[in-house]
C-alpha cells in the first residue's frame, strides 16, 4: 500500500463541507475520492486533518489516502499496475479532473502509518471581517461584512482569557458526547488590513482574527469570533470571557458568525 500526503486548497462556497454524506456528493471529500477512484479503479478513501464546515475555505488543508499498488487498475481504472503513476502524475491527474475551486498544491509519498488527522500537532485559522457599509464585490465570498466598527482595544483585552488550555465546551455547537472539549490555544491575534476592494483607497477596513492551537471543536473559531465581536461592540466586557468558559454553556457565548469568513491556513505536524 502506498500512502500519499497531499496539501490542498479549496473555496468552500458551493460545497456542503469536507465530509462525504449519504444524500449528496457535493463535498470536498467526495470530489477527491471520485477522481482518485476513477484513476486507480479502486475504492479510495481520503482522510483529512479535520472536517471543515459548509462554506469554509482552506489554503492549507492536509489529507492522505492509500493506493493498493498491486491491484491498481484491476477494477477498470485508467492506470494498469505496470504503469503506476508517480506522485507528480497523480497530482497532475487530480488537478485536471477536480473542479476549478479545488486544487492539490503538493503531494508526496509518506510512511504507511501517517494519518493526516491523528498525527496533526496544530492548526492555524484566519477569520476575516470587513468593516464597511460599501459592498465588496471581490471579497464577498471570503469575508463577513460588519457595518458597525468594533473596538479593537477592547477585543484585544479579551484575548488572554482564551489563550492557554481550557475546556471550550461553551464555544462549540457540538452535541454532548464523550469526547473531550479541552483544547490548547497558543496564540490569538487581531490585525487590521486593507481589503482587496479598498486597495485604491488604502483604507484599513478589514479585521483579521488569527487562531493557532492544537485543535478546534465544531464551530469553535466562529463562536469565539462572534463573542469577540460582541466585546468589540460593547455588548460584553472582556472579562466576561472567563465566566463564559467557566459556565460551559453554549448559550452564554456569542453568536455563530458566517462560515464564509473562515479559512484553514495551515496544519502542523
Amino acid at each position: 500500500m502506498a500512502n500519499y500526503k497531499i496539501t490542498l486548497q479549496y473555496e468552500g462556497t458551493r460545497y456542503q463541507g469536507w465530509q462525504k454524506q449519504g444524500n449528496t456528493d457535493n463535498t470536498i471529500q467526495a470530489k477527491l475520492e471520485a477522481v482518485l477512484s476513477k484513476m486507480t479503479g479502486q475504492k479510495i478513501e481520503v482522510d483529512a486533518s479535520g472536517r471543515t464546515d459548509a462554506g469554509v475555505h482552506a489554503l492549507g488543508q492536509v489529507a492522505n489516502f492509500h493506493i493498493n499498488t498491486e491491484k491498481n487498475g484491476a477494477d477498470g481504472g485508467e492506470s494498469p499496475a505496470n504503469k503506476m503513476k508517480s506522485a507528480g502524475e497523480i497530482m497532475e491527474y487530480m488537478n485536471f479532473y477536480l473542479p476549478e475551486d479545488i486544487a492539490v498544491i503538493s503531494i508526496r509519498e509518506v510512511s504507511e502509518r501517517f494519518h493526516s488527522r491523528l498525527n496533526a500537532k496544530g492548526k492555524t485559522y484566519c477569520y476575516r471581517v470587513v468593516n464597511s457599509s460599501i459592498p465588496h464585490v471581490f471579497d464577498r465570498r471570503y469575508v463577513h461584512i460588519l457595518e458597525e466598527r468594533p473596538d479593537i482595544e477592547a477585543m484585544e483585552k479579551a484575548l488572554p482569557y482564551l489563550i492557554g488550555t481550557h475546556d471550550f465546551k461553551a464555544f462549540t455547537s457540538a452535541k454532548k458526547g464523550k469526547k473531550s472539549t479541552v483544547r490548547t490555544i497558543d496564540e490569538i491575534r487581531i490585525e487590521q488590513a486593507v481589503s482587496a476592494s479598498m486597495k485604491t483607497a488604502g483604507t484599513k477596513d478589514e479585521i483579521r482574527f488569527w487562531y493557532s492551537g492544537n485543535g478546534f471543536l465544531y464551530h469553535m473559531v466562529r463562536i469565539m469570533t462572534g463573542t469577540l465581536l460582541e466585546v468589540g461592540l460593547h455588548k460584553r466586557k472582556p472579562e466576561d470571557i472567563a465566566e463564559i468558559l467557566e459556565s460551559g454553556r453554549r448559550e452564554n457565548a456569542g453568536e455563530l458568525v458566517p462560515a464564509k469568513g473562515l479559512t484553514l491556513m495551515e496544519v502542523r505536524y
